[in-house]
């Protein structure tokens, strides 16, 4: 299957660069799946226009209803390297010190297990940094840049592996209050197709909005570098609607990491790898779970990410215990999930628009049928639906 199959054309002007001031104001194309009964002329299915406030009222009385909780942290990074590791530029380069010495940005991505103080990252610019260069990190967001970053920085680090594709390895320097730190000095990690400066002005707005309302905090990790943007247009208002239907809601987490946004960089799509992502199913959860299959009920996925988490759950007890069930646990999540599959949990979904030619839009294609959810991004398209992470969502059942 060719990656080239899951490409559909969406003018600029259709990302979404802010939020909507109402989380639920957002609209809602409501698709309608496959049915096989149906005569060929209506085989692909039906979809509606809708608003997200109507969410509730689309969602069945004896549904379960799965949330990925979450909470995204400052993961962006901004500081300055010292370029005792770079090559030899001329003296006679006026630009040789700003380049020796350049404003680098580097996203951390996911911790090291057995070592908390080295951490997956990407670097930008990335060729340039090599092993054993030292990193300085100083100062929370809109401070002014400092003359003397070894002296000053708040972090300090040291490359000590290099990958491809600008991905390295970093070490920190020990710190009594890490996370504090990141937390006091990182940038919200908004998509690079949000372009817009995260300076004070912006930074406490896009700290509550690019965040669900139901995040939780998971003890001493740090979080997810991305938010699960499907959540993103829940209020406290929605969930007791939901929950005053008498709609069960479950939490698992999924720490969104590399795996969920990376470029698929192959032409087979059968010869994509993907990074794996932790994740932890509370023993109520896959209790609900559980049960809502064993009684027939539909499992209402929140999210790509609650789909690769409750699968790949599935397909890890389809090990030990049979299929269309999860276990209880925590663990690193790496499914792939495209054209072709058998979902073992999930019957429906709540999800954004996702990018041309992404991994999550085949996880949709997989689940509603290639042809029909492209022809519904085109429709998207042409009705003027906003794109991506603060954009509108759509409802597949």
């Amino acid at each position: 299957m060719l990656v080239s199959e899951f490409h559909y054309d969406l003018p600029p002007d259709r990302i979404a660069q802010e939020p909507l001031a109402d989380r639920a104001g957002s609209r809602l194309l409501h698709l309608r799946r496959l049915n096989p009964n149906r005569l060929n002329n209506d085989r692909l299915g039906s979809w509606q226009d809708r608003n997200f406030r109507e969410f509730p009222d689309l969602l069945r009385s004896d549904d379960l209803l799965v949330l990925n909780n979450t909470r995204v942290f400052p993961a962006r990074l901004y500081g300055h390297r010292s370029g005792q590791r770079a090559q030899p530029l001329s003296p006679h380069n006026p630009a040789a010190r700003d380049f020796l010495r350049g404003r680098i940005e580097v996203l951390l991505t996911r911790p090291v297990a057995d070592n908390p103080n080295e951490w997956e990252c990407l670097v930008r610019p990335g060729r340039k940094i090599g092993i054993g260069e030292k990193l300085y990190f100083e100062g929370p967001p809109g401070s002014p840049p400092s003359a003397s970053p070894e002296l000053e920085a708040e972090l300090e680090a040291e490359v000590i592996e290099r990958g491809s594709f600008g991905e390295r390895r970093i070490r920190f320097a020990p710190v009594d209050d890490f996370i504090a730190r990141i937390d006091r000095i990182g940038h919200v990690p908004l998509p690079p197709y949000i372009h817009r400066e995260d300076d004070r002005e912006d930074r406490a707005s896009d700290r509550d909005r690019y965040q669900t309302v139901y995040a939780r905090t998971q003890g001493s990790r740090a979080g997810s570098v991305a938010a699960p943007t499907a959540g993103l247009h829940f209020t406290p208002e929605i969930l007791d609607q939901i929950r005053a239907r008498g709609i069960e809601i479950a939490e698992i987490t999924l720490h969104v990491g590399l795996g969920t946004f990376q470029p698929v960089r192959v032409e087979k799509v059968e010869d994509h790898k993907v990074h794996s992502e932790w994740y932890e199913i509370p023993v109520e959860a896959a209790r609900a779970i559980n049960l809502a299959k064993a009684e027939g009920r539909r499992v209402v996925a929140v999210g790509t990410t609650t789909v690769r988490t409750l699968e790949y759950a599935a397909e890890y007890s389809a090990e030990r215990a049979g299929g269309n069930r999860v276990e209880a646990g925590r663990g690193e999540a790496d499914a792939f999930i495209y054209p072709g599959y058998r979902f073992q949990i999930v019957d429906a979904l709540l999800t954004n628009f996702h990018l041309p030619q992404s991994t999550l839009l085949m996880l949709v294609c997989a689940l509603a049928g290639k042809e029909f959810v492209i022809e519904a991004y085109r429709h998207a398209v042409e009705a003027g639906y906003r794109f991506y992470s603060y954009g509108d969502c759509m409802f597949i059942e």
